[in-house]
């Protein structure tokens, strides 16, 4: 798998996945909270399946192959 997310959209979305994630354990916000799986996920797996159907890279490293 060839990354596309770059250093600081990574770190943003890891950033907002747990503050989403947190925010719904603790009952502030409804179950919408846990979608903050999502960003978490594409951040820690530095692959945005929407980034790849779009043609969008934030990674400055080319791709492998």
């Amino acid at each position: 798998m060839t990354f596309n997310i770059g250093t600081a959209d990574r770190i943003l979305r890891i950033i907002v996945g747990i503050v989403l994630i947190a925010l719904a354990a603790t009952g502030t916000v409804g179950w919408w909270g846990w979608l903050g799986v999502i960003p978490l996920a594409t951040g820690l797996f530095r692959f945005c399946p929407m980034y790849a159907l779009l043609g969008i890279r934030t990674c400055p490293l080319k791709p492998r192959g």
